[in-house]
């Protein structure tokens, strides 16, 4: 079994907890989904919000869906000019028996253009 690295983004409609909430609950369902995890095999989970995006720490959210005892750190993206706003990122460190190849990131909404390389990929 390795640590491999499952990165993936969304945008909430909005700057409330209820938004930021939703779009957590959403983002990590569909990791786990398409990688087959459970939060046993979760081995820590670091999300980055953009500054506009102040209401809630996502961290919460992965707590509600029953991943309270996998590490969970959040920080702020730095502010880019032009950069997506409303965004909340993720990378999250699971325990898999698959190579990085077959791991399938998820990029959710206006987030898909961030990275249409790897969602090419998924697709495939």
């Amino acid at each position: 079994m390795s640590v491999r690295g499952i990165r993936g983004a969304v945008t909430a409609t909005e700057n409330t907890k209820n938004a930021m909430h939703e779009a957590t609950t959403k983002l990590l369902g569909e990791i786990a989904r398409c990688n087959h995890l459970d939060s046993e095999s979760i081995a820590a989970v670091y999300f980055t919000t953009t500054p506009d995006l102040t209401a809630e720490f996502p961290a919460a959210a992965a707590r509600a869906i029953g991943w309270g005892s996998v590490p969970l750190l959040c920080a702020s993206e730095i502010a880019v000019a032009g950069a997506l706003p409303l965004c909340i990122r993720v990378l999250v460190l699971a325990n898999v028996e698959v190579p990085q190849a077959a791991i399938h990131h998820v990029y959710l909404g206006a987030a898909a253009a961030l990275r249409p390389d790897l969602i090419a990929k998924n697709a495939e």
